[in-house]
């Protein structure tokens, strides 16, 4: 029993005129933009932290093949010490530069005392020692290596 807009009278007739009171396309189009908006920033969002996370993979991928470099590196300088640190190459080292096994040490108590009686270093006979005038004038081609010992077998 409802009336269209021709079929009321007076006041309300011309209201129902100016106010169709069918489906509305205007109140659909906030909500369909705003539905929009909120997809697009979703997808900027989106694409913007994937953006970011590619970007500190890429760094991260830098720093691990950085750091294999230099521990590489590390172990190379390792290895050089060690061997520079082996007991027979200190030696050559040391009859290179003249220097000669030491004697006995003496030791000093903490009163003052000496213990042990002290000996001079003096070089041991053999191809390896040189006079250090020699040693320091002419450098040496051929490496010196200390004279076998017995086992006492």
């Amino acid at each position: 029993m409802t009336r269209t807009a021709g079929q009321m009278k007076g006041r309300a007739g011309r209201l129902a005129r100016l106010m169709p009171s069918g489906p509305s396309t205007a109140a659909r189009t906030p909500f369909v933009l705003l539905v929009v908006l909120l997809l697009a920033g979703g997808l900027i969002s989106l694409l913007l932290l994937n953006s970011a996370l590619n970007e500190g993979s890429f760094k991260l991928s830098e720093l691990k093949r950085e750091t294999t470099e230099l521990t590489d590196e590390q172990q190379a300088l390792q290895q050089d010490v060690d061997s520079y640190s082996e007991p027979d190459a200190l030696e050559r080292r040391a009859r290179e530069l003249g220097m000669v096994p030491g004697g006995n040490p003496a030791f000093l108590n903490p009163d003052g005392s000496v213990r042990g009686v002290p000996e001079r270093a003096t070089a041991a006979p053999g191809p390896a020692s040189l006079p250090p005038a020699v040693s320091s004038a002419t450098p040496s081609t051929t490496p010196i290596t200390p004279p076998p010992t017995s086992s006492g077998r």
